[in-house]
């Protein structure tokens, strides 16, 4: 090791969360400092029994990981992916004269440098740098501007981590026992489930109410526009506005007249041959305002209504925006712009747009933060005191398309109002009255560069251009078209991820840097899936929110989490002691502890995993081992039967539950007989779906062959030919030329797919499975392969001469890195993947000791040369002159 340097003249040594950050810090410093990665947290809770030190195991707190009886001490691990990681820290800060802690500026950023200094035990001068965009001006400036680590950041941040834990291995393992086990439970995520199940029941208890209404196309002077019947026998005509949202049902005292089919048809055809004349017409201008600039939530929002990302991708790809350094901070809740960036915005719309989009003076979004704001102190905006203009990034894909996002609306904040008309008018025909309205822009203003989405695509029709000719009182219009139109009022909308953020946000529920992983997990877990945007509950949620709601509700409650929030931010301004603050909500008689262990003792297990739907009451719906399954009375016995993963709370009618009890009992009717074998086959829905069977249950065939339907075939579209060739699957489509071993055509969980000795590849959209020739399968798996969201190789260097297993440049979360069988490292300081080359990377793969030889022949091979030179080097520098490159960096993926 070398020799520890003079405090005057050692290397200065700076610590960021990850390899992308310290290569982009890396080009503003100078020589004298080396930035080092610590891939996120070192140390956290022990996340199993594994990880529990043996001195304290048999603690009955171990499994918590807090020992509650000592002032809530949290038991701190390593964890074994980090040990490396730790390592190479200690021997850089061996060489250093400075240490800088540099993570981000939140409190997880502030958390994680306390957590390095515990464990690095610095002997040099330690100093926290922070900066909110990653630029020259703002890392020179955070140099010279350090602090100490905040400590009430820091215990605010430890709080929220010890009382996660405290509430989520405390009421789980109530679910296991209670439910099922491998449930989880968690002091936010939990009433996320509350909130996505509360709007499933009201979809369930809405009653669909039908109205109709009259349409009439008219026209004056060549132009054709749409008018609406407003009043009949001066009696207001109902529409969808006179409805409860909730219900469904006409708002009690309302007094509209509700048309039906009979008299809307009746109307339409005595109005049209009479005359009809404008009684009134209004022309109002108005303005409408830019939005301002994003926060995390409104950015999560935005992206997931505009690009269809969900909060996990947004955050992940806007992690990567930052730390390349396109974008400030993406952790806030503050919507202010600092004086440079609004005057690089102003620069952007005179050039861009002219002068005439320019406010007279700058917008001014106040600093003002949500409830519980606690992250960075300005908006998320394009770095810097010039913002690069989209098309000049060179980034792609889903980077440059959230980047263009945060720079449209940046710029639009500052951009003048947009100038609005809007005319109404009023026609009468007979005892009629018939409104059409209009909107023209005037002046576009900000609407140049950007428009802010909606959840509603009624309100985004609302603000569409709509032109109507010039009218005037007393104007005769002809009626060219009438009709009567059929209405349905609609259930309250099921949440998206933008909704969800949205509540949660205004509901003062987890914070802006908690919403990504909150929703993450309920997906994960099965509480919810996804149907298009919609978050759909699955029986489990419900049954898991009905238990909570009703034996531990306040730790579902909406005002109650609020309060643990506020409470955290009372802890990070130093009001409010942590350790009295956990010793409050987890001890006591009223604490968490004797509330779940009072609970428990009353909680029948078999009522717990039982729920009746509103209007199903022959059903009892449960959750078991094997997921969701209905019961029902038949001759006195219970009858139960699986229900399909896909089969949502609010959507399965009693046809479908008795359609479900029925194939039970008697079996689906056969399509047809095999030819080969003559035995039925069968179209039957199970817990994953529907799919197709050949023969009967029986002692002697307990597993008869099934394939799944693919997607988007629904049960009716199946024919007996098309069972027939699901259950031809998997086919052999023929030999490879290549190895002479068979290529198979086959259905699996991600679709239909062609695999030749384990190597798959997707059959895409649009390409039969049935009709798939030898020949397009060889093609396809001629192709780069693409995983389930993983991208093509970068470059494809070849075999390793030990193991045989392809070597693969790909584009990671941390940079390009180079791949081999299950081995992963960063290329080296100074390779790009285009310069990098197969010696260099056989050399790097070795050095990890990730790669077993297979089969390794006689001799060494030449081009394993850099493996045996590379041992030889002692130092770091020698180790890099052996590669041909300036520094080896070998870095684990952070998981």
């Amino acid at each position: 090791m070398a020799k520890k340097s003079d405090a005057s003249d050692g290397i200065k040594l700076v610590v960021v969360e990850s390899p992308t950050k310290a290569k982009t810090i890396r080009k503003f410093l100078g020589k004298d400092y080396v930035v080092e990665s610590c891939m996120g947290h070192i140390r956290d809770l022990p996340q199993s029994a594994k990880d529990i030190p043996e001195k304290v195991k048999k603690e009955k707190w171990a499994q918590l990981g807090v020992n509650v009886d000592k002032n809530f001490e949290p038991l701190y691990c390593v964890p074994k992916d980090k040990t490396k990681v730790v390592k190479n820290l200690k021997d850089k800060l061996e060489e250093a004269s400075e240490l800088y802690l540099a993570t981000d500026e939140d409190r997880e950023g502030e958390s994680i440098s306390w957590h390095l200094l515990e464990v690095l035990k610095p002997k040099v001068p330690t100093k926290r740098m922070v900066f909110h965009e990653i630029t020259k001006e703002a890392i020179q400036k955070a140099l010279k501007d350090t602090r100490e680590i905040d400590l009430n950041l820091v215990r605010a941040q430890e709080a929220r981590r010890i009382l996660d834990r405290l509430v989520g291995y405390t009421i789980s393992p109530l679910l296991w026992k209670k439910v099922a086990y491998g449930l989880s439970a968690g002091r936010v995520q939990s009433v996320a489930v509350r909130l996505i199940a509360e709007r499933e029941l009201e979809r369930i208890r809405f009653k669909k109410s039908s109205y109709w209404g009259v349409l009439a196309e008219l026209s004056k002077d060549g132009v054709n526009f749409e008018s609406r019947l407003q009043q009949y026998k001066n009696q207001r005509v109902a529409t969808g506005k006179d409805f409860d949202g909730l219900t469904g049902q006409l708002t009690a005292g309302k007094d509209v007249l509700v048309l039906d089919e009979k008299t809307a048809s009746g109307l339409a055809k005595d109005l049209k041959s009479g005359n009809w004349a404008v009684t009134d017409v209004e022309e109002k201008p108005t303005f409408r305002k830019p939005a301002p600039p994003f926060i995390t939530s409104t950015l999560q929002q935005e992206a997931n209504r505009k690009l269809g990302l969900s909060s996990r991708e947004t955050m992940q790809v806007a992690q990567k925006l930052y730390e390349q350094g396109f974008i400030t901070y993406m952790r806030t809740d503050s919507t202010f712009l600092s004086n440079e960036a609004i005057t690089a915005s102003r620069d952007c719309i005179q050039s861009k747009y002219g002068k005439e989009y320019l406010t007279p003076q700058p917008r001014n979004y106040a600093a003002k933060k949500v409830k519980g704001a606690q992250e960075a102190h300005e908006a998320i905006r394009p770095a810097g005191n010039q913002f690069m203009d989209p098309d000049e990034t060179g980034l792609t894909g889903t980077q440059f398309r959230l980047y263009d996002l945060i720079w449209k609306r940046t710029i639009a904040s500052q951009m003048v109002d947009a100038r609005q008309k809007q005319v109404s008018a009023k026609i009468q025909v007979g005892d009629a009255l018939f409104g059409a309205s209009g909107m023209t822009i005037e002046f576009p203003g900000f609407l140049r560069a950007y428009v802010e989405g909606s959840d509603d695509p009624e309100a985004d029709l609302a603000e569409r251009e709509v032109r109507l000719p010039a009218l005037k009182v007393k104007d005769a219009v002809k009626c060219a078209k009438l009709d009567p139109t059929s209405h349905e009022t609609k259930p309250p909308a099921r949440y998206t991820e933008a909704s969800l953020v949205q509540t949660m946000e205004k509901e003062g529920i987890g914070r802006p840097s908690t919403y990504a992983s909150v929703i993450g997990t309920i997906i994960d877990r099965g509480y919810v899936r996804k149907s298009g945007t919609a978050l759909v509950p699955t029986f489990t949620a419900m049954i898991v929110s009905k238990l909570l709601s009703n034996y531990l509700s306040e730790y579902v409650d909406l005002g109650f989490t609020s309060e643990m929030e506020q409470s955290l931010d009372n802890i990070a301004d130093g009001d409010l002691d942590w350790e009295k603050y956990l010793a409050s909500i987890y001890k006591g008689p009223k604490g968490l502890r004797a509330r779940v262990d009072a609970q428990e003792e009353k909680i029948d297990p078999d009522d717990a995993r039982t729920m009746t739907l509103e209007g199903m009451d022959k059903y009892k719906f449960h959750v078991g081992r094997y997921g969701a399954y209905l019961t029902a009375k038949r001759d006195g016995e219970d009858v139960s039967a699986s229900l399909p993963d896909n089969e949502s709370p609010a959507d399965i009618t009693p046809e479908i539950a008795e359609k479900l009890i029925d194939q039970k009992i008697n079996g689906a009717d056969a399509l047809g007989k095999d030819p080969k074998t003559d035995e039925p086959i069968y179209v039957l829905s199970g817990r994953y779906g529907p799919y197709v069977q050949l023969g009967d249950v029986s002692p002697e065939n307990d597993k008869p062959k099934r394939a799944s339907l693919p997607p988007g075939v629904q049960p009716e579209q199946v024919d007996l030919q098309m069972a027939l060739d699901l259950l031809s699957l998997p086919k052999t489509l023929g030999k490879h030329p290549g190895t002479g071993k068979d290529i198979k055509a086959g259905l699996g969980r991600f679709g239909p797919f062609v695999v030749h000795e384990g190597d798959y590849r997707s059959i895409p959209k649009g390409e039969s499975i049935f009709t798939i020739t030898l020949e397009r399968a060889i093609e396809m798996l001629s192709q780069p392969k693409k995983g389930r969201g993983k991208a093509a190789p970068l470059k494809e260097l070849g075999a390793h001469p030990d193991s045989g297993e392809a070597i693969q440049v790909y584009n990671g979360p941390y940079g390009p890195y180079i791949k081999s069988g299950k081995v992963n490292v960063s290329l080296p300081e100074g390779a790009t993947p285009e310069t990098v080359t197969l010696e260099q990377a056989v050399a790097l793969i070795n050095e990890k000791g990730g790669t077993k030889a297979k089969g390794k022949a006689k001799g060494a091979s030449a081009k394993a040369a850099p493996k045996k030179s590379l041992k030889k080097a002692g130092t770091a520098k020698e180790k890099a002159e052996a590669l041909g490159v300036k520094k080896v960096v070998t870095r684990k993926k952070k998981k």
